[in-house]
Parts: C-alpha cells; structure tokens; sequence
C-alpha cells in the first residue's frame, strides 16, 4: 500500500492561498517515491483542484483519515483529528498565548506536532522557511506605503505609482514597476525636501535578502553605520539615489560594562550584558526595514519611549516616514507595531506622542507596515519555493511508524529536532513548554 499525505485547505484568513507543496511537486513524489496526496478542496488556494487532480492527487473534502496533515498555518481546534501527525507552524514553541487552546487540544487528541520553523541545519538555521518571500514583498508593500505617505505631505514621487505587492500578477510584474520607479528617479531625481533619503534595513539573513532584491532595483548608494551623521552633516544632497544602510548586531546594541568589547556569541549567550543603541541611528533615517527575529531577552531596535522622545524633539527633523516591520512580532523589536494588519489594510499611522494609531497613511508620526504573513501576497511562487524545500523530507514524513516510541522513531534526525509533540507529549527537547499551558 502507497504511503499518503494530506495537504489540508488554508483557513485562517481570506489572504492565505499558499499551499506546502505545488501541482508539480505533487506529480514528482507520486513518480520517484510511489507516495500517495489527498488534497483538500479548496477554492481560494492559488492552484485550483482541478491542477492538483491533473497532477495525480486526490482531491477531496474529508482529509480525516489521513496520518500525516501538511499544512501552513495554525489549524482551528475543531478541525483536528486523533492520533494524526500534523505538520505545519504553530507558533506556539514561544508560548504564543493565542495558541495555547490549540496546542492543549493537539496534546488531548493524542496527535504528533511538527513545527517547520525547528527544522534547522547544524548551525541552527531554517531550512524550511517563506523568509526570502516576506522580504520580497514586505519591501514592495513599503515602498508603496512611502510613495502614499509622501504624497499625502504634497511630495510626489515615483513611488506613488506602486501598487501592493498581491495587486500585481506576479513577482516579476510587482519588480518591472519598482525598476521603473527607479529609472524615473535616476533621471528626475528625488525632491529635495527629501534628499538625501536614507533606507535602513535590520537584519541580513534570508529576510534581508529578499527586501534587497526589490530595494537593490533602485538607485542607490551604500554607506555603513558610521557614515550616517557624516552624510547629514556634510549637506550631501544626493538626488538621483537612495543611501541605503545594513546594521549587525554590533550596530545595534553595546556592552553595559564601560570598557568591553561586543562580541557576538557573548551577546546571543549574555543579552543581559548589552544595552540598545538602535536609537541612536533613527533620527537619520528616512524607512527602516525591520528584518530581524526578535526574542524579550535582546534590547529592542526602537522602543516608545525613545520614538516618543525623538519625535517630540524640535531642534532637528523627524525624518522617519515608514517602517516596513516583516518581522512583525506585535510590541516586539519595534515596539510601536502594537497590532498587526493585512494585505488590504497593511499601515497605520503611529502617533509617538500620543500612543494612537490612525488605519492609512494620514496621521502625524510614522507609517508602520505589519502584515503578519507577508508570504500569502506571492502564493504562487512562495509556494513553490517553500515546496521545494519541504518535499526533500517528505517521504520520511509519510513512512514513519509513528506508533512507535519517539526514541525508536524513524525519522531523520533533523525533523526529530522538530517534533514539539509526539502521541500527545512533548518531546524531551520541548517539555518547557508546559509551563505555556
């Protein structure tokens, strides 16, 4: 008999049409490993049924017999099957406590948790992850949420004729638009109100990468850290590009203990020691991309206390416009993102001064972009790479006898690194996580 897996239908919000494998991938299991996909009817997910039928699955409403569920996002409580293993993120490995009722409902059903953010190499990075996609269109949404607020100031720029990322019909359509904006501007140049315009980005991991290759299609210059006040204070008037600016870690915190060096392994060992000195930085910066994973432990990037302290400053100009938080863990790094938002609705104005948020780009204080499953905006081609990624591991996934103790288990050891539940307990690795419960 075949092995078999489920890819269960997206249901979390009207935006998430990704789907853990494609048509393509589906077809390529079934030829080279003899397994076996039932796909969930689905009328929103960006490849119809009648592709993943084409491809040789089957597709049905009842997925309830299948052991093995993939899946994207969190999956309601009510949805959830015994004894089955699902695979999917969620968000729960930080004591989310917004999943708590589901996860405590997984360890009731006796089912088998896998978490795609805990399949990690041996340096301890994802290896199955959307992150180069939320950049991708995390920097597309913001650059369209800086024309929009550039224009509701009365400075129009070429930025303004962008659309969000999801209003284009593909990458490659929403990358022709950003090229285009750029070569207006290399020709026209910036207003001068503007100029120079300097982009940050936090961060330089895979994220990063992503929100680089839609910034790099425009014109620009980089510049370090320590070249900022340099570039205010000269008068630079460049007008015919952007600055753009990478902060490391080193750039974003120091050591308490006056006279110590920053060294980067103490700081992940001992963020106790650092202090945040993001802050610093902020009054020279026209957007900032926030790109980078964020944990209570490590100093924030801009707190309220110290956006509030800069905006209410009148001795020099209040340069942020847009913060592009990908990242969007909500009152995290950025602790003004206090909510998060979606495709159709991606900004809201924060007042520094005041604490309020106004939905849209009118407001003083800044533009903050928080969409918090940037991904679902490309689901064909995040799909398609997340899949790619993914289907390497899944015959493991659908020939483990997961009847057997998790010690006797089959699976490869970097998925076993991912199971945060087996049979409806944790794993050795993540019995912390009662203490969520």
């Amino acid at each position: 008999m075949p092995h078999t897996v489920a890819i269960r239908r997206e249901d979390k919000n009207i935006w998430e049409r990704r789907s853990p494998l494609t048509p393509q991938q589906v077809t390529g299991l079934s030829a080279e490993h003899g397994i076996k996909t039932v796909v969930q009817s689905s009328a929103v997910r960006a490849f119809t049924d009648a592709e993943y039928s084409a491809a040789g699955a089957a597709v049905q409403e009842d997925i309830g017999g299948c052991k093995v569920v993939l899946a994207i996002k969190e999956i309601p409580l009510h949805l959830l099957h015994a004894d089955a293993t699902y695979v999917f993120f969620s968000h729960t490995a930080k004591g989310q406590a917004y999943n708590m009722p589901m996860l405590r409902r997984l360890l009731e059903l006796k089912c088998t948790l896998i978490d795609y953010e805990k399949i990690v190499d041996e340096k301890g990075r994802r290896v199955v992850l959307f992150g180069n996609f939320a950049g991708l269109a995390g920097m597309i949404d913001s650059l369209w949420a800086l024309g929009g607020r550039l224009k509701y100031e009365g400075i129009p720029t070429p930025l303004a004729k962008l659309h969000k990322t999801y209003e284009y019909a593909s990458l490659d359509a929403a990358k022709e638009a950003v090229a285009a904006a750029g070569e207006e501007i290399k020709k026209k140049g910036l207003p001068k109100k503007i100029a120079p315009f300097v982009c940050g980005f936090a961060g330089y991991g895979n994220v990063y990468a992503g929100a680089s290759q839609i910034f790099d299609l425009l014109p620009h210059k980089t510049i370090s850290p320590a070249e900022l006040a340099q570039l205010y204070s000269t008068g630079t008037a460049e007008r015919k590009a952007f600055f753009k600016v990478v902060f490391k870690e080193e750039d974003s915190v120091r050591p308490k203990e006056k006279g110590a060096v920053f060294a980067l392994q103490d700081y992940y060992s001992h963020p106790e020691k650092y202090e945040g000195r993001f802050i610093e930085y902020v009054p020279h910066l026209g957007m900032l991309m926030n790109c980078v994973y964020w944990e209570k432990k490590y100093p924030r990037l801009i707190s309220k206390e110290g956006l509030k302290a800069l905006h209410a400053d009148r001795s020099r100009p209040f340069r942020l416009r847009v913060i592009g938080d990908i990242s969007c863990d909500v009152e995290g790094g950025i602790e003004c993102t206090v909510r998060s938002t979606t495709p159709s609705a991606p900004i809201f104005v924060y007042n520094p001064e005041e604490g309020t948020i106004k939905v849209g780009w009118v407001g003083d204080g800044v533009v903050v972009l928080a969409v918090d499953n940037l991904p679902c905006e490309l689901p064909k081609e995040s799909s398609d790479a997340f899949g790619g990624q993914l289907i390497k591991f899944v015959p493991a996934l659908a020939s483990a006898d997961y009847d057997k103790p998790f010690e006797e288990s089959s699976l490869p050891p970097i998925i076993k690194d991912a199971v945060l539940v087996y049979r409806g307990q944790f794993t050795p690795k993540y019995k912390y996580m009662a203490e969520f419960l």
